[in-house]
């Protein structure tokens, strides 16, 4: 009975009640369809296509395709912290929305490159999978990204710039890339409605 006391007291009248009802219906309605159109639902898997939907996103996926990371690590294998599934999921929630803030507001530039969180996360990924070659051969395996930033060593990419991305990652070096663009979420009777125009 408290709930109901406290909704009479918030929305006294049945006009109110409708009202809020509607409003209500209208942010879930509206949020719904923001996620459906910004495709949400697919970067919950690890599928590397999803990372096409942005377009800018269209050369990094071409070279990763023909790299030989592709055979055996996808995006978040290697741009996603794998310690356990808290920071996974915390880490990709967080870049995500950085993402999605840049791409709708143009700040993303024509080539991308990471930020010091991603970057960190990148390399200890580089020794994760790679930590035979970089403890008994090389003995690289104890620098992480942070002592190559105080001098103390090399980040990974120091020396395989190209891996697994290539050179010079931007539309304009791929033109042509065969990439697994999306299918717009637009229904095709809107579509024919904006030929029309």
């Amino acid at each position: 009975m408290k709930i109901r006391n406290l909704i009479n007291t918030i929305l006294p009248s049945r006009k109110w009640k409708i009202f809020a009802i509607i409003i209500s219906g209208i942010i879930v309605g509206g949020g719904g369809l923001f996620l459906y159109m910004l495709r949400a639902h697919t970067y919950l898997g690890d599928d590397p296509a999803a990372c096409v939907n942005c377009h800018i996103m269209a050369p990094y996926y071409a070279t990763w395709f023909h790299s030989s990371h592709s055979r055996d690590a996808t995006c978040n294998d290697c741009h996603v912290p794998q310690d356990n599934v808290v920071k996974k999921w915390t880490f990709k929630g967080m870049d995500g929305i950085g993402h999605v803030a840049a791409f709708l507001t143009h700040g993303e530039r024509d080539v991308i490159q990471a930020h010091d969180r991603s970057s960190q996360v990148i390399m200890n990924n580089c020794i994760r999978c790679h930590t035979q070659l970089n403890t008994e051969f090389v003995k690289t395996g104890q620098i992480d990204f942070m002592m190559a930033q105080t001098g103390q060593g090399k980040a990974c990419w120091d020396c395989h710039r190209d891996v697994p991305h290539g050179t010079g990652n931007s539309l304009s070096t791929t033109p042509n890339a065969l990439v697994p663009y999306p299918e717009s979420p637009v229904p095709e009777w809107i579509q024919k409605l904006n030929s029309k125009k």
